[in-house]
C-alpha cells in the first residue's frame, strides 16, 4: 500500500512523453517487497527548473529519473554531477544527499556498456567507433571512456556536435585517443550505431557493413525494432551484436544502486516487466 512513508522516484518528462519506467520498476518493487514507487510527472520546459527543486522538498523523495527534454537543462541545476554526465552533456538521474545537495549522473550509456560487458566483451584497450553524437551517442561515448577503452572514433553529419563531444572527452580523459570525421568501421573492435539509420529493411545503413570485421562487436540503440536491418547485416558478417532493448534493461540495476535501493539483474526485470 502506498502511503506517506513510501519512497518516491519521480520520472520527469514532457507532458506528452510515454512513461515506460513504472511498468518495469514498480512490478519489481512489489515482487521484492520494496516500499517504493516510480511516479510519472509531466512538466513543460519553462516550469522545469522550479519544479525539480520543488520535487526535492518532499520528505519521502528518493530520487528522480529525468527524460527529454530536460536532460541537458538538469546539468545546470545541480550541486554536483559526475564526469560521465559532463562528457555526455546531459543528466538523467538525480538524488539528494544527507546534506541536502543534489547530485546527478547519466546512465543511458551505462546500460549499453553493462550489456556488452556481460556478453563477454572486455573493453580495456578496445578501439570503439560511435556513429551518431546526439544525446544517446554522447552518453555511450562517455561510458565507454569511463570503462577504459583506448580510443574512440566519432562520426556525425552534425560536425559541430561531434567536435564538441570530442573536446569534452579529451578534457576529462586526456589519455584517450579521440578521432572524428570518419564512419569507416575497419580496425575497430566495437562499433555502435547511435542513429535511427538502418532500422528497417531498405533503409540506408549508418556505415559500410562490408568494412566490418567478423571480430567486431556491433551494438544498436534503436528500441522499437529488436533486430534492425543494420544488426542483421552485421550478423551476416559474423559479428556479435547487442540489441537496443538490452541497453534499457541493463541500466536499471545501475539506477537502483545510485538511488541506494536493493538492486537486481536485467533478467529479473525482464521477467516482471509489464510492457504489454
Amino acid at each position: 500500500m502506498i502511503n506517506g512513508n513510501t519512497e518516491l522516484i519521480a520520472h520527469i518528462g514532457y507532458p506528452t512523453h510515454t512513461f515506460k519506467s513504472p511498468m518495469i520498476y514498480n512490478p519489481y518493487f512489489e515482487a521484492a517487497g520494496i516500499n517504493a514507487v516510480v511516479v510519472p510527472m509531466g512538466c513543460k520546459p519553462d516550469h522545469y527548473p522550479q519544479f525539480l527543486k520543488s520535487v526535492f522538498t518532499l520528505e519521502n523523495i528518493r530520487g528522480a529519473l529525468i527524460t527529454m527534454p530536460h536532460k541537458v537543462t538538469t546539468l545546470g541545476l545541480l550541486d554536483e554531477v559526475t564526469a560521465t554526465a559532463r562528457v555526455a552533456g546531459a543528466c538523467n538521474a538525480v538524488k539528494r544527499l544527507a546534506d541536502g545537495r543534489l547530485v546527478g549522473d547519466m546512465f543511458d550509456g551505462t546500460g549499453f556498456v553493462r550489456g556488452i560487458q556481460r556478453k563477454g566483451l572486455d573493453l580495456n584497450g578496445v578501439h570503439a567507433l560511435v556513429v551518431g553524437t546526439g544525446g544517446v551517442g554522447c552518453a555511450i561515448a562517455a561510458s565507454l571512456a569511463d570503462a577504459g577503452v583506448a580510443a574512440i572514433g566519432l562520426f556525425d553529419l552534425n560536425s559541430a556536435s561531434c567536435e564538441a563531444l570530442a573536446q569534452r572527452l579529451k578534457t576529462h580523459y586526456p589519455q584517450l585517443q579521440v578521432r572524428t570525421g570518419s564512419n569507416d568501421p575497419a580496425g575497430y573492435g566495437l562499433v555502435v550505431n547511435a542513429t535511427p539509420m538502418g532500422m528497417n529493411a531498405g533503409d540506408p545503413l549508418p556505415l559500410d557493413v562490408a568494412r566490418l570485421s567478423a571480430d567486431t562487436f556491433v551494438g544498436e540503440v534503436v528500441l522499437q525494432t529488436k533486430t534492425t536491418a543494420f544488426l542483421a547485416a552485421a550478423q551476416a558478417r559474423g559479428c556479435r551484436t547487442q540489441v537496443g532493448t538490452d541497453m534499457l534493461f541493463e541500466q536499471i540495476p545501475a539506477y537502483l544502486a545510485f538511488f541506494g535501493l536493493p538492486t537486481t539483474s536485467a533478467e529479473v526485470l525482464r521477467r516482471g516487466a509489464q510492457l504489454g
